[in-house]
């Protein structure tokens, strides 16, 4: 059941936002070739962008916040925009560019932790991990200094809406002879499936060991868009004695097997393989996607009949005037981590 309320908030915005363009939709056109250009791999890897040329004069508004229930929650529709901005001067945590060895992959990768503004030493936190979607790196789903998810969880940390959490954005392709995807084929789809092993084996080892964490998997959870949210699902499966709390906007296919019009998916899973079995605590799982996705269409919702044919608790949504990234992103993870985590 759906329920509108109405706030008066102060938005005090003095940057404008401006983002990239998702561009023409007949350059989406798909060919037997599967080509792709690197503006569509871009989008692919981190979403696409809204594009807005508006500048928000500090002023009283009256938002129109949409609220609907899923489940036992009530989400709210749409991510808030002043908790996607920094405001001038505002304190943001430390953010860490550095490197880690992974035995599974045989060479050492490249890593992105986003510390809490106010990290100690003397303080464990838990730990959020934040997927890109192919053809993305480490860099693809933080955003800059005054925008984008790095902003969104620092800003929902100072507000007291989410818990002062580390951040890490890892790269997602696990290879050992590859450095980078090249394309739709089952040996790209192959590297991503293996960040299940690059993860537990060699990134969490490297943070628990270098960073101030809380173990367990009441405090792990991975959020992952596009091929980064159907590996999010993967390891939910593959390892719910080690996470928590899963978030998958936009789920590529091949969690199980499939065909979309880039490529043949044999899947990671058979259908009926997607179970936790007896006397496993799923984790929480929240699958979401936009109303207008271009990339991945129909497959999230599949996903959702799956797992609700499969008595699959989890918790599924439709972010209404989105396409292959935003809003449906900054809706989940703030959904995500102000309703469901920790």
């Amino acid at each position: 059941m759906k329920r509108t309320r109405i706030l008066t908030v102060t938005l005090v915005i003095t940057a404008v936002l401006s983002v990239v363009s998702c561009g023409d939709k007949n350059n989406r056109k798909r060919n037997d070739k599967m080509d792709v250009n690197e503006q569509q791999k871009k989008e692919m890897a981190e979403g696409v962008a809204v594009k807005t040329e508006e500048n928000v004069a500090s002023t009283e508004r009256t938002v129109e916040v949409e609220t609907f229930q899923v489940g036992d929650k009530t989400f709210e529709m749409y991510c808030p925009v002043v908790l996607n901005l920094r405001k001038p001067g505002e304190k943001i945590g430390e953010k860490i560019a550095t490197k880690y060895y992974s035995k599974t992959c045989e060479k050492e990768r490249n890593v992105i932790i986003s510390l809490p503004a106010n990290y100690s030493s003397e303080k464990k936190y838990p730990v959020l991990y934040v997927l890109h979607g192919i053809f993305g790196d480490e860099k693809s789903m933080v955003g800059t200094e005054q925008t984008g998810t790095r902003v969104l969880f620092n800003n929902l940390m100072q507000k007291g809406m989410m818990e002062e959490t580390i951040i890490v954005y890892p790269y997602m392709f696990a290879s050992k002879t590859m450095d980078a995807c090249t394309g739709f084929t089952q040996e790209n789809f192959d590297a991503y499936d293996n960040f299940v092993n690059d993860l537990v084996d060699d990134l969490m080892p490297f943070m628990k060991e270098n960073y101030s964490i809380k173990e367990g998997r009441e405090n792990t959870a991975v959020a992952g868009f596009s091929m980064g949210g159907r590996e999010a699902l993967a390891i939910g499966i593959y390892r719910p004695d080690l996470f928590g709390y899963i978030c998958a906007i936009a789920p590529a296919p091949g969690l199980v097997p499939g065909k979309d019009g880039f490529a043949l998916h044999v899947g990671q899973f058979k259908e009926e393989e997607i179970s936790y079995g007896e006397g496993v605590t799923p984790p929480y799982t929240l699958i979401l996607c936009g109303d207008k996705d271009s990339v991945v269409g129909k497959f999230p919702e599949s996903y959702d009949e799956l797992y609700t044919k499969n008595d699959i608790p989890h918790d599924w949504y439709v972010v209404n005037k989105s396409d292959h990234g935003d809003p449906a992103i900054s809706s989940g993870l703030y959904n995500f981590c102000t309703r469901t985590l920790w």
